[in-house]
């Protein structure tokens, strides 16, 4: 017998952190939930506006909530599986003291409008490197601790482990090549279509293996453990894992039905998001009825009744997932708010409760003590699941009423909603509902990290705790054992399988679309954008926009009706990165250029009832006062060239001057339309409104042929002699 020591310091520093930002995640998602119906809550300040809040939301709680709480359960159970300590505790504390410095980065950046749009990856260039850096601190020693394991067969929780191992890492690595054009500011490789289907194959698959398959890890270790059972099948177990990773990794696009994409990478993902029911289905049920014959504890448990309520939430979702997959579903569901509700039905239930089942188990353990109070962990279960409850219906019910009415005709064949706002008032009392359930779920929380603080002062923490174990023999052998038994007896064998695995599915979507340019159509008429009208994005994506509308019109003949013309590939392929969207609060912006006179963009960003009476859409009054960054521009025209738009080489020489002649044209108009001032506020051409003009007002019009973006710039004449048309 070997004797050894568990570090449960690291397990206790990781259990703080899911508390603290876990709680702090969830009351920055309630604020923006308030805004939804009450636009000007916390008043009219950039850094907390709906737009900046919204992306330091999903990654408080994605990547600070639920990453602590993965790293929770990975060091508390993986050592215990393999009779072993974690392999370097520096190593250790590098991972956690790495892993809070790049949540606290997302704080400082996100609110203040660096970001890069795409979902669940916004955090800019430099911060991309150190996720890189502090997930390959981890991936060495989780998988060292393996190699030096003592005990012979790798038990399924670590099989999910690994696989959520590597796969992150590629997906993380590929989704984020990007060329930097200053410090905190870069350009996603691909473009358009090319950059929704790479964007959408890591979005799908950052919840499938950042937010599945470790808490699948986490089910398979903590409800036999906390029912005192073995798991139900282990041959069950084997074909759960292995289809569910070849099968997750090609699902991606159907997020994307009905866009641009083409349609085999649709129908592809339509395909395989059917099939993972089946795996799905298969792990949930292993994890039920584990409990075969220990349903009187659940009632008792706190523990066992989050572990229960969160797979059963994860039956519910991976349901559901593959239903929205289907064209005629997804055709009523997508950029509606029912993807909100589905959403979050994993992410608080799931997730959440995966998260607080943990915490109630291994803290009692870690502090050799008795659970605080199982009363208020009983307070804190059902304020949890009524605060879900209270959340996703209202959600379900608004998102198919908002589609509804989007889709809706009269008898004459107009559309009987033409106003978007009409549709966006209708669901304002599921909004409250929401607001209301969220509330319910913050009062749980708070109650469930006091009981753990009260917990942890009753007992006394274990820092070192000993263990003993027989030193395994020979990892190796074992060939006369069935093939996966074998298998688990050579985890950088087992480790190279699960990439093989997902890399299947990977380079099939990825390779044909991302990396062949003549795979996407083109259109002779659709130019680059100018340098100010590049300010304008930059400016428009700083300020989350795409977080409430989109830029896709698909080919639904209520959406063009609504719309105008439906959106083409080819449209797109000078967008870096590309603005689709995945939720409409707002109406669809891909059509807006020319719509309306410079004025009323004007108008409508400092006072938004001004122009739509009834609007719950924030006013954006600092951008009248703000001065846009043109100094930069050169830098970041070089960078747009280097990721393949066709700029002409020494341009940068000439981007400033471009771009404040475009500004002074713009703020000219406006004065001669009597808009030299508003509300005291003097329009000057330097301000950020005037780009963020000249972007919307670029929307949708190249298609026309009618444009030439650089008709009238000074360089126009040189500028025109270099660029190149498809």
């Amino acid at each position: 017998m070997e004797t050894f020591h568990y570090d449960n310091k690291i397990v206790r520093n990781f259990g703080i952190a899911t508390i603290a930002f876990g709680v702090i995640g969830f009351i920055v998602g309630l604020i923006i939930a308030l805004k939804l119906f009450l636009p000007d809550f916390l008043g009219f300040i950039p850094e907390l506006s709906y737009g900046r809040l919204r992306p330091l939301h999903t990654n408080a709680v994605i990547f600070a909530f639920a990453g602590n709480a993965i790293f929770y359960g990975v060091y508390y159970s993986l050592p215990r599986l393999c009779k072993a300590p974690m392999w370097s505790p520096l190593l250790g504390q590098i991972h956690f003291w790495g892993w809070q410095a790049i949540i606290l980065s997302a704080v400082l950046t996100l609110p203040f409008g660096i970001t890069t749009s795409k979902e669940y990856a916004e955090l800019e260039w430099p911060i991309d490197i150190a996720i890189t850096l502090i997930w390959v601190v981890f991936g060495i020693n989780m998988i060292m601790t393996i190699l030096k394991r003592r005990e012979k067969h790798l038990y399924v929780a670590i099989w999910f482990y690994i696989a959520t191992f590597v796969t992150v890492a590629v997906l993380h690595v590929v989704n984020s090549f990007e060329v930097p054009a200053t410090m905190l500011k870069s350009y996603s490789l691909y473009a358009g279509v090319q950059d929704a289907l790479v964007q959408w194959w890591y979005g799908h698959n950052a919840v499938a293996f950042f937010l599945t398959t470790p808490f699948l890890g986490i089910m398979y270790y903590f409800i036999p453990k906390a029912a005192n059972r073995p798991i139900f099948s282990y041959r069950l177990s084997i074909v759960h894992f292995w289809s569910l990773i070849f099968i997750y990794i090609w699902a991606g696009p159907h997020h994307l039905l009905y866009t641009s994409l083409p349609g085999w990478a649709q129908a592809l993902g339509t395909v395989f998001s059917v099939m993972l029911i089946a795996p799905s289905w298969g792990g949930m049920l292993n994890g039920l009825l584990t409990l075969r014959g220990a349903w009187d504890r659940v009632r008792e448990d706190p523990v066992l009744k989050f572990l229960v309520v969160g797979v059963t939430s994860y039956g519910m979702v991976t349901f559901e997932g593959p239903m929205l997959s289907i064209a005629n579903v997804n055709a009523i569901a997508h950029y509606s708010d029912y993807i909100i509700g589905h959403v979050h039905n994993g992410a608080l239930m799931w997730n959440g409760g995966l998260a607080f089942a943990m915490l109630y188990y291994i803290t009692p353990k870690i502090y050799k003590t008795k659970l605080h109070s199982i009363k208020l962990a009983n307070i804190h279960f059902w304020f949890a699941t009524l605060g879900a409850i209270f959340y996703v219906i209202p959600m379900y019910w608004g998102g198919i009423t908002q589609s509804l009415m989007w889709k809706q005709f009269t008898a004459e064949g107009f559309l009987q909603y033409p106003n978007f706002l009409e549709t966006v008032i209708q669901i304002v009392p599921m909004y409250m509902l929401r607001a209301f359930g969220g509330s319910l779920f913050i009062v749980g929380a708070v109650v469930g990290a006091y009981n753990v603080y009260k917990t942890a002062r009753s007992g006394s923490l274990v820092a070192e705790e000993e263990a003993q174990a027989p030193a395994i023999i020979d990892p190796a052998a074992g060939t006369e054992e069935k093939w996966h038994r074998s298998l688990e007896g050579r985890p950088l064998k087992f480790t190279m399988l699960v990439l093989v695995a997902i890399l299947i599915g990977g380079i099939v979507e990825y390779m044909p679309t991302a990396l062949i340019d003549s795979n996407i159509p083109t259109i002779e008429s659709v130019k680059p954008y100018t340098p100010l009208e590049v300010e304008g994005r930059d400016i428009y994506i700083a300020e989350g926009c795409n977080n409430c509308h989109s830029q896709m019109i698909r080919p639904f003949r209520s959406e063009t009706e609504r719309f105008g013309e439906y959106s083409k590939a080819g449209e797109f392929v000078y967008d870096h990165p590309f603005l689709w969207g995945s939720k409409r609060t707002g109406p669809d912006l891909h059509r807006i250029g020319g719509k309306y006179p410079d004025s009323w963009h004007l108008r409508h960003m400092y006072d938004p009832t001004s122009t739509s009476p009834g609007s719950l859409m924030p006013a954006y009054t600092w951008l009248l006062k703000q001065e846009m960054d043109v100094e930069t521009l050169p830098n970041r025209i070089g960078a747009l060239r280097t990721v393949g738009v066709p700029y002409a080489e020494n341009y940068e020489e000439l981007v400033i001057k471009d771009a404040k002649y475009q500004a002074e044209m713009i703020t000219k108009g406006l004065r001669e339309n009597g808009f030299a001032t508003v509300d005291g506020i003097e329009i000057t051409s330097d301000k950020k409104i005037i780009a963020l003009i000249a972007y919307l007002q670029r929307l949708g019009v190249d298609i026309k042929g009618e444009n030439d973006p650089f008709a009238g710039l000074p360089s126009n004449e040189r500028m025109g002699a270099n660029i190149k048309t498809n």
